[in-house]
């Protein structure tokens, strides 16, 4: 019995020429199930006690699009996500009630959400050019977990903010934050079959784009449990496009007392002329990115995962219940971060992971927290 070729159609996007390979943009290069392309943002007043993480992602070979949003204002969270089936590739960024409009490539977005309990109309605005990450790349064996392409940028937002009856009126001059651009390899959608185990000690991971107000600072670390480090990324951008590679950040931690939550870091680094650069960061309050996210092992829904046509779902969450604390140190956090660079001050994000072994902390094994 012989088999029969699909008929793959072509999609808006092929009449762009934007083509990579001799496949229709319909398809991607690869057939792995775990393709993914993804929008990140987060939003936040440095003297307010909200801030806001969104993100929208395509999953071609999951036929999967969905986004999510949320929003931590004093001890609540409120969250909700969107969900729906992928049926072509196009210039489309929208699902549900959630849509991402490109107004200036690479400069200037409009994020519209459109729920009864957490909506928002958001433009944002970059205070530099955007920047270009290495490559990320986690192994599990010899099989690629991560492997993604990913560009940062600081900068403003404006609009109106609503959650749980409280409306913001969210002010440029005062609200900042980051955003980013990922695609590639990433875990989505179901679990996999896991085949042969081959075992994880620890997952060590620092991300720190901050906002100056003449540059910003973007800082990736990623570490294995000997301190092997595997992605080392540390740039300086200036709000005129010059930028600048900081080298070899060196990290001094302080965490709280019995946890692995970080109270702050200074990060020394060098400027392409030998001078060093010493940056101190300080978190404040923020949102674990696998309570209701989407991300890691979030119990209520994680990105891809088939969720049927037009689906969606909201959820809040009291920061102070016992069974949430419990899990949330188990998975990346996205602090806000109050940077200092010498007498500059600066605003911005503190994302932290640190999980099993990592001896350049101490942290023996996945029970080990701070003295």
């Amino acid at each position: 019995m012989g088999l029969t070729m699909p008929a793959i159609m072509p999609v808006p996007l092929d009449e762009y020429p934007v083509h990579q390979t001799p496949l229709s943009l319909a398809r991607v290069a690869t057939s792995d199930r775990n393709f993914y392309d993804r929008y990140y943002f987060n939003a936040f007043d440095p003297a307010g006690d909200a801030m806001l993480i969104t993100g929208f992602g395509v999953y071609p070979n999951l036929g999967v699009v969905d986004a999510f949003a949320t929003v931590r204002h004093g001890d609540a969270q409120r969250s909700v996500r969107f969900s729906d089936a992928l049926t072509s590739r196009d210039l489309t960024t929208a699902v549900g009630g959630y849509r991402i409009e490109v107004i200036e490539p690479l400069h200037k977005l409009r994020v519209v959400c459109e729920h009864d309990d957490l909506g928002f109309d958001l433009t944002w605005t970059g205070a530099q050019p955007a920047v270009q990450e290495q490559p990320h790349l986690i192994l599990s064996g010899t099989k690629p977990m991560i492997e993604a392409s990913r560009f940062a940028q600081s900068g403003s937002w404006a609009g109106t903010l609503a959650v749980d009856g409280i409306d913001y009126t969210v002010d440029p001059a005062v609200w900042t934050g980051s955003r980013d651009r990922s695609w590639g390899i990433r875990p989505s959608g179901e679990p996999e079959p896991a085949g042969r185990p081959t075992g994880m000690d620890g997952f060590w991971w620092l991300y720190a784009p901050l906002r100056f107000q003449d540059f910003s600072i973007v800082v990736i670390v990623q570490e294995e449990p000997d301190g092997t480090r595997t992605l080392n990324n540390a740039v300086r951008i200036w709000n005129d496009g010059r930028k600048e590679q900081l080298g070899w950040p060196r990290m001094h931690w302080t965490y709280e007392p019995g946890t692995r939550h970080p109270k702050a870091v200074r990060l020394d680094m060098t400027t392409p002329d030998g001078k060093p650069l010493e940056v101190k960061i300080e978190s404040r309050p923020g949102i674990a990115l696998h309570v209701g996210c989407g991300y890691g092992a979030d119990p209520d829904w994680t990105h891809g995962r088939w969720m049927g046509e037009n689906w969606s779902l909201s959820s809040a969450y009291d920061l102070t219940d016992p069974a949430i604390k419990g899990r949330t140190p188990y998975g990346v956090i996205d602090h806000i971060g109050y940077a200092r660079c010498g007498d500059l001050e600066g605003w911005g994000l503190l994302e932290h992971a640190s999980m099993g072994r990592h001896d350049p902390t101490g942290f023996a094994d996945w029970s080990s927290v701070a003295p």
